[in-house]
């Protein structure tokens, strides 16, 4: 708030503004009873600088303070309490970005703690005294070795060829996803924007080169379709094979559907390209369109290689943000292994922008979409086996920035799944640094490149230059100098201004020396985008201020096959590679040069100070430092002696670089993972001989569930995984994990299939499931404020499906967070049938369940049947009693804090083994980050603290887990009142691409009912290819619990999509018509 008085204008912003305590409150004190007393003003430079001190007033404080209390109050300084701020119209923005920001890492670093103590407290209790020693003693920086350990070191050269001979034998499916930018194996246009980068070219090569390794059978890179008319036409193909680089290394023609290919999947606005930051609304879309073309491939490569059974993708490795979230919700439906790429970190650009001072986070985050990005990337840490990195430097200051990861934490994980002793439900991903390869075959050696030679060879018409030598070297008043090439697209972040400026100051570089500059392809400045046109701007006046004329190339086109001879060019002329990026993630351009003998000056922030250290072929620089970068370049070109021993260092070691050797180790990383697979085992001729109206589709499927619940528990062990069993990724096979989900599901299933054996052999009645048989499904997922609310909505969902679901073309789901039992209950006060509906999604998801009339034979007494493959297929890092026993301290602490009794208690009765519910006493408890303050009159202050402490929104609670290494999907839901905590990738829209995987039920011939609000689940309902109603009034009590999102819902939403309509409860019919699923 802001108030204005006598004394100036004074802003009340957030806590988290805090920047100086002038005093101390003492440890465990009441923060009700702080005041602010009345601002002493100050005059200085003609300007009232008033100041806000605090005053300790607490009546029974000693004035000597413990060390404990001395930590408290630094603690409290740190997280930020309180900073009345002066509003003033020339106050210093950054000032205030800056102080922000140190709060928020301050709060940040002191969360982690925590929870690294917490945590290690809870793996400490089955210790014995001999093992409580400090654990990171006994590992490498590398987590490489471990003292008298039980596991072979997945590093070493022996178990790496081993597996890498194993797969050899194997035909692998492998699919990677990259969805941003224009994506195609030929002519590829890097440059053209800021998404059609070096991640477009990384992936195709990645792609191209897998494809050609002994033992893949079929890569697919899934990416966006785009059939704009401001694009080529070849990027609305939908698909493209990648012709292997060199007849030699293709060896293993295999069949018709084996290699490479870009499969374009069709989402998003279909005639229009965007950006990536506004891909997000339409990832849900991307995420079924997916799923259907892998279910395809999959039975089409069972056909071919798998004798008849799917052939299921080995791993889902996604690219980038948007890719990993996507990867993430397919491995979950899928049950396979998932590989992320971080590329380029959210949170790091976050910081790095906050640095530079002139935009707050609102301002970032309504520009770059980057709380949404960040949240992607938290959720591929949650859900990866494997993260892959191009350098360390990635690991040990990208990522530690993230919740999900601590590389603390990870190490003493990683011991005890090497000495064998269980993690307590905590699982961290195993980061590996794999640079980035090389394609070599188009890198010819020239005889006048190896021997120095710099003249031009303009007599011999048997070699004639390139053309792009010539378009270069036009720019040039004298060509023959050295060249110092820098080969970028115009983005603040890649710092082209600075070496400009460098070289533009340093007359004997300028002297000695030419600049190019590859800038992408332009037609038109007006017509590129708004930050690429300012700086290419930027570029020209500098150009022009300098008086550069003569001496600095900026060519407009180039195609991607120049671009080996333009390095040539470079090299010919005996100059120097520059890449002076503020942060260079890798640095494939670097790669590049040295392949062809270009020595190199490189950014010493990210990945170039790993390939440097490799290569040992150039300079490092602080990217900040434009005298050391004019240093750097002069050194190098006036150097001959350095720049021959910089360019023979690189050629001589650039095949570690290569694609053979990237793929070799990343196809062992894989062979590392468990694997998994869909818990199901059906052929496709028992689908082939079921008619979509036969009396089959009863509980002669679920039996096959039910008896392969055994093997689905045991694992069932293929050659690749049976040589790794000990290897990195063993958490999975904990056996107090193993034992919780025996008892939990085996005790379960023993009734279950007593009923269904019996069911199935006598009556065959409960058409089970039925969803083959649907011409459309309607999912009534409305999260209403009460339960004579959602009864009314059934009853007029119900109501205008009217004769159709008579006649049996529509069936109905109930989605929800209730129990099965709290369903039933529904059901009878509602005067409805369970045999109304075709399924029950409970439980936020975490269950699924069908209806049955043999109530006396289930475990419960009640008329369903539980889907035990869909708790085994949805149970991937759940954290079990680990996770309970984290959860239930968690309610105490809220419960402590509050001192009137608790807000926040287990619900035993409404939990199951995979969902543990927590009732909230009182909904309207919602508690803010901070606390705020409120004026009172006198200039007195007041923290505004409530009569109880209040319940934290779900993304802190989620914070907390994945700050403790514990994965799982938080949901607040039924009007506030109720906490479920369900495993990672289980959902109640997981469920329905479940049901889409196991019974065929169109997930086009949905149509999803929901309110104009719901549980914090809501917004993964409204997306996808399936069709929404909204319906009008319906949960608009749930919007309290949307109060505190990391970002508004309209980012992840496509609210004017054509499959999404909002309507009034009593015009249900009206509105389907609209969607053309009632005529």
């Amino acid at each position: 708030m802001t108030y204005s008085g006598n004394h100036g204008t004074w802003s009340l912003l957030s806590p988290l503004h805090c920047r100086d305590l002038l005093s101390v409150v003492p440890y465990g004190a009441s923060l009700a009873n702080v005041r602010l007393q009345q601002p002493a003003v100050l005059s200085g430079r003609g300007a009232l600088l008033p100041m806000i001190f605090w005053q300790k007033t607490l009546e029974a404080s000693d004035p000597q303070l413990s060390r404990q209390e001395l930590d408290w109050a630094k603690a409290v300084q740190d997280l930020g309490w309180i900073r009345p701020w002066l509003a003033t119209t020339n106050g210093p923005k950054s000032y205030h970005l800056e102080g922000e920001e140190a709060q928020r890492t301050a709060k940040r670093r002191l969360e982690r703690e925590r929870g690294r103590r917490e945590a290690t407290a809870d793996m400490s209790e089955d210790l014995s005294e001999g093992e409580k020693g400090d654990t990171m003693s006994e590992i490498s920086a590398h987590g490489d070795s471990i003292k008298g350990g039980k596991m072979p070191r997945i590093g070493s050269v022996d178990v790496m060829e081993n597996l890498a001979n194993q797969l050899k034998e194997k035909k692998l499916y492998i699919v990677l996803i990259s969805l941003h930018g224009l994506i195609r194996g030929e002519n590829m246009e890097l440059g053209r924007d800021s998404d059609t980068g070096g991640q477009v070219k990384y992936v195709v090569e990645l792609a191209r080169a897998l494809g050609m390794m002994p033992g893949v059978y079929r890569v697919d890179l899934l990416t966006r379709q785009v059939s704009a008319p401001d694009v080529d036409w070849t990027y609305g193909e939908p698909t493209e094979m990648l012709n292997p680089t060199t007849s030699e290394n293709a060896t293993h023609e295999l069949g018709e559907s084996s290699g490479a290919y870009i499969i374009r999947i069709p989402f998003g606005p279909k005639d229009k390209y965007i950006a990536k930051e506004l891909l997000w609304p339409h990832i849900p879309e991307f995420v079924d369109r997916a799923l259907n073309h892998i279910m395809q491939m999959s039975r089409v490569l069972g056909e071919q290689i798998g004798g008849g059974q799917p052939v299921w993708p080995i791993a889902i490795h996604g690219h980038y943000a948007d890719a990993g979230d996507s990867a993430a919700l397919l491995s979950g439906a899928l049950n396979v292994p998932m590989l992320f790429t971080g590329h380029s970190l959210g949170r790091d650009k976050l910081e790095q922008i906050l640095k530079q001072g002139r935009q707050s986070k609102e301002e970032i985050n309504s520009t770059y979409k980057i709380m949404r990005r960040i949240e992607a990337e938290e959720l591929s840490l949650d859900a990866s086996e494997i993260v892959i990195t191009s350098t360390r430097q990635e690991i040990e200051v990208q990522w530690r920035l993230y919740d999900g990861f601590d590389p603390i934490l990870e190490r003493k994980l990683r011991a005890r799944i090497k000495r064998g002793v269980s993690c307590h439900g905590r699982f961290m991903p195993r980061m590996i640094v794999i640079p980035p390869g090389m394609e070599f075959h188009h890198i010819v050696p020239h005889e006048g490149d190896v021997d120095g030679e710099v003249e031009r060879n303009e007599d011999s018409p048997a070699s004639p230059d390139p053309p792009i030598w010539s378009e270069i070297m036009r720019f040039f008043s004298n060509p023959r100098k050295p060249m110092i090439l820098a080969l970028a697209r115009p983005d603040p972040k890649k710092n082209i201004t600075t070496l400009v400026k460098a070289f533009g100051e340093c007359r004997p570089l300028r002297e000695l020396a030419n600049l190019t500059l590859i800038m992408g392809n332009r037609d038109n400045i007006d017509e590129m985008s708004g930050t690429n046109a300012s700086v290419l701007l930027s570029i020209l006046k500098l150009i022009d201020k300098y008086d550069l004329y003569g001496q600095v190339a900026y060519p407009k086109h180039h195609r991607q096959s120049d671009v080996p001879e333009i390095y040539r060019l470079a090299a010919k002329t005996k100059g120097v590679f520059i890449n002076p990026a503020f942060i260079e993630p890798f640095g494939l351009t670097l790669i590049e040069a040295a392949a062809h003998g270009l020595p190199t000056v490189a950014t010493k922030n990210g990945g170039p100070v790993d390939i440097l250290r490799v290569l040992d072929n150039g300079l490092l620089v602080d990217p900040h430092d434009q005298q050391a970068i004019a240093d750097a370049l002069l050194k190098l070109v006036s150097d001959k002696h350095l720049w021959a021993r910089c360019r023979q260092n690189g050629l001589k070691n650039i095949s570690l670089f290569s694609w053979p050797e990237h793929c070799k180790t990343y196809l062992s990383r894989i062979a590392s993972c468990k694997q998994r697979q869909p818990q199901w085992q059906r052929s496709d001729a028992e689908n082939d001989n079921i008619r979509s109206d036969s009396p089959s589709d009863s509980l002669r499927d679920i039996q096959d569930l039910s008896l392969n619940l055994k093997l689905s528990l045991d694992g069932e062990k293929n050659e690749v995984g049976s040589a790794i069993d000990n290897a990195l990724d063993a958490e999975e096979n904990e056996s107090d994990g193993k034992n919780r989900i025996e008892n939990a599901v085996l005790t379960l299933s023993k009734g279950i299939l007593g009923g269904t054996q019996k069911s199935s052999s006598v009556e065959k009645v409960d058409k089970f499931p039925a969803f083959r048989r649907r011409k459309c499904i309607f999912v009534i997922a409305a999260d209403c404020d009460t339960t004579s609310d959602f009864v009314d909505v059934i009853e007029k969902i119900v109501g205008a499906a009217g004769k159709d679901k008579d006649a049996g073309s529509i069936g109905i789901i109930l989605s929800t967070s209730l129990t099965i039992s709290d369903i039933h209950s529904l059901l009878i006060s509602g005067g409805f049938s369970v045999a109304d509906f075709d399924g029950f999604i409970c439980n936020s998801g975490s269950e699924l369940y069908y209806p049955s009339s043999n109530s006396e034979d289930s475990p419960s007494g009640l008329p369903f049947v539980v889907d035990l493959d869909y708790r085994l297929h949805t149970e991937y890092r759940w954290g079990g009693e680990g996770l309970r026993r984290t959860l239930i301290r968690w309610s105490s602490s809220v419960n402590n804090k509050n001192g009137n009794g608790q807000i926040v208690s287990e619900d035993e009765l409404g939990s199951t083994a995979h969902c543990y519910a927590f009732q909230v006493k009182d909904p309207t408890l919602f508690w803010c980050l901070g606390h705020q303050l409120i004026f009172r009159s006198n200039f007195t202050f007041f923290f505004s603290c409530p009569p109880s402490v209040q319940i934290p929104p779900v993304k802190e609670l989620r914070k907390l887990m994945r700050i403790q290494a514990l994965r799982c999907h938080i949901i607040h839901c039924q009007n506030g009142s109720r906490l479920n905590v369900i495993p990672l990738l289980a959902s109640r829209a997981q469920a329905l691409r479940y049901l889409y995987m196991r019974w065929g039920m169109e997930l086009s011939s949905v149509v999803v009912f929901v309110g104009e609000s719901g549980d914090t689940d809501y917004e993964g309902l409204l997306g996808g290819v399936h069709k929404t109603v909204i319906l009008k009034g319906v949960g608009s009590g749930s919007r309290k619990l949307h109060a505190n999102r990391n970002y508004p819902l309209e980012h992840v939403v496509s609210f004017d999509s054509p499959n999404v309509v909002e309507t009034e409860v009593g015009n249900i019919r009206t509105s389907l018509g609209k969607l053309g699923v009632l005529m």
